[in-house]
């Protein structure tokens, strides 16, 4: 046995990061198990069960994952480690919630033991109704998202088999779909299908295995890489099921963003798409709602949230999935009989909620590897780098005095990455730059620097939307920004990013800033990904912790010292 991997009976797993065969086994073993730790020569992975539940629900069975274990193993794999695999994945599929024709929703057990332990549990005590046989118990239908979610956490998955009701009825078509389009056009477009004009694209494979699958499941999550077409993904399900549709969203820009695209790509017209934000109420056939005004509070209770709630939608998008707060999450509990697709680049979550969306959305349906889509040519190369910078004298007593997040920030904001983020855009003088940052004194300081324009959660949408567009026309070259343009912003012009301080240790975070750049770029020009941090802090801790996830997707970072030298 020669491969990069060492499987612990803890069921950890140790990548050797200089292994010849080690980026082939870190996208083999990405369906099942989760990155923990990147030093700089050894990987460690660590598999979940919710990990196996994803991957079993995307298809992959305990042969598969224990196959890819032996295959890639350079000591022999711990046998019971084999084995509790197995036994987490047949878990499975044992519990399955259907509809009975004479007693409505009920939950059924291959295993009548189980059931006889679980209704006994006081942690379902009131979500159980009454025991109708050995293998099968009654469930009130306003518990079945709560019932998924409680039997999670007890080590039990369900497979829900119930089924959904239609909802309203309303007729979505795609577009007619077209040759293959010129490879460099293609490139112009920002949303992962084909050039401008709704003649001229079409659905590539990926996106159409990831419709395929979800409407296999009928609920659950497609993962994909930024600028791979998610959008795209959630108009051909909407056209495939043929339903009244409600979207939400990160903010009002993505929702303008999402209402441009299916006027672009589906049959849909102006007046049956809504927007439900802070400033506009609109609830048509298709309506597009932010997160943000779903979790206003108003006298004590969720008004919009009832007020949506009482339409009778036959599919719900979640687009940026994995950050759903808890008040939409207790929507989604009110919503499981109908279809829900959740859309994201990564299911990570930093507060390890990922359970919430496999129990309350549906499990994970369909992913497809960064680099498999990158090597397609849909999306950009990339390389990234981490550029390291010492504090100051001064700066450094201060942080060492400091504490908690005043620590953080002092490191973060250090006055020494400003030259560094100059000299970085110097070296790209033909390319379109953004550079990104947590803090706005920080921002408006680099913005000062560079001469460039400094767009905040503070800048109206109306300007939002004009310093976009002058990027996206090359008016602007480089546009300093906030975690506003974390998501749902199409800047397919931008090649090179300049991280410069962020939300702490978010790898989905660093995901998604990654993702600004990896629109396919004209003539396949690569795109660079810079993060600049302080030495020796807890910017580098966290900077360590952020790379995580992009270092699971198969991007190496090179580090660098300052003065930054190719």
């Amino acid at each position: 046995m020669s491969g990069p991997l060492i499987v612990q009976s803890d069921r950890t797993i140790l990548l050797e990061a200089a292994h010849p065969d080690a980026a082939e086994a870190a996208v083999a073993i990405a369906p099942f198990a989760q990155l923990a730790r990147t030093p700089e020569h050894v990987h460690t992975y660590t598999i979940t069960p919710l990990g196996l539940w994803n991957a079993r629900a995307s298809g992959h069975d305990a042969e598969s994952v224990v196959d890819t274990l032996l295959e890639f193993a350079g000591h022999p794999v711990p046998h019971e480690v084999l084995l509790d695999i197995v036994d987490i994945m047949d878990r499975f599929g044992v519990l399955t919630l259907v509809t009975s024709p004479v007693h409505g929703l009920v939950l059924t057990s291959a295993r009548p033991e189980l059931l006889d332990d679980l209704v006994g549990q006081p942690e379902l005590a009131g979500i159980l109704g009454a025991r109708i046989d050995a293998g099968t118990v009654a469930v009130h239908p306003s518990e079945r998202g709560e019932l998924k979610h409680r039997l999670l956490k007890l080590g039990h998955p369900v497979a829900d088999h119930a089924g959904y009701v239609d909802g309203e009825a309303h007729s979505i078509a795609l577009t007619a779909d077209a040759p293959e389009p010129d490879p460099e056009a293609e490139a112009a477009d920002d949303d992962g299908s084909g050039p401008g004009s709704p003649a001229h694209w079409h659905l590539r494979d990926y996106q159409q295995r990831a419709v395929d699958s979800f409407l296999t499941g009928e609920s659950g999550v497609v993962v994909l890489p930024c600028g791979a077409g998610k959008t795209v993904v959630g108009a051909a399900t909407m056209a495939a099921v043929g339903t009244t549709t409600l979207i939400l969203v990160t903010n009002s820009v993505s929702a303008q963003q999402w209402k441009a695209e299916l006027l672009r790509r589906t049959s849909l017209t102006a007046e049956e798409i809504g927007e439900y934000s802070g400033t506009v109420k609109e609830i048509r056939p298709v309506t597009i709602a932010t997160y943000q005004v779903l979790t206003t509070r108003r006298k004590g209770s969720y008004l919009h949230l009832e007020l949506l709630d009482a339409r009778d939608w036959g599919l719900v998008v979640y687009d940026e999935v994995h950050l759903l707060p808890a008040p939409v999450f207790r929507l989604t509990a009110s919503l499981q009989a109908r279809r829900r697709l959740g859309l994201t680049a990564t299911l990570v979550r930093e507060d390890g909620r990922e359970e919430e969306v496999f129990s309350l959305i549906g499990p994970k349906q369909f992913e497809t590897p960064w680099k498999e889509i990158e090597k397609a040519g849909y999306i950009a190369q990339a390389t990234c780098h981490e550029v390291r910078v010492r504090l100051d004298s001064g700066t450094r007593i201060a942080y060492a005095r400091a504490d908690g997040e005043d620590r953080y920030r002092l490191a973060a904001c250090s006055d020494a990455k400003v030259p560094v983020v100059e000299d970085l855009v110097a070296a790209h003088p033909s390319a379109q730059v953004l550079v990104i940052g947590q803090y706005l004194d920080q921002l408006e300081e680099l913005g000062a620097a560079l001469g460039a324009p400094v767009l905040t959660g503070q800048t109206p949408v109306s300007e939002r939307t004009r310093l976009f567009d002058a990027f996206r026309s090359g008016e602007v070259r480089v546009l300093v920004v906030s975690k506003v343009a974390n998501f749902s912003v199409d800047l397919p012009e931008a090649s090179v990013a300049i991280q410069v301080s962020g939300a702490f240790g978010s790898r989905q975070e660093e995901a998604q800033r990654l993702g600004r750049i990896l629109r396919p770029k004209a003539h396949a020009e690569p795109a660079t990904f810079y993060t600049v941090v302080a030495a020796d802090t807890v910017d580098e801790q966290f900077a360590a912790h952020r790379r995580r996830f992009l270092t699971e997707q198969g991007y190496a970072y090179t580090i660098h010292n300052h003065p930054f030298e190719d």
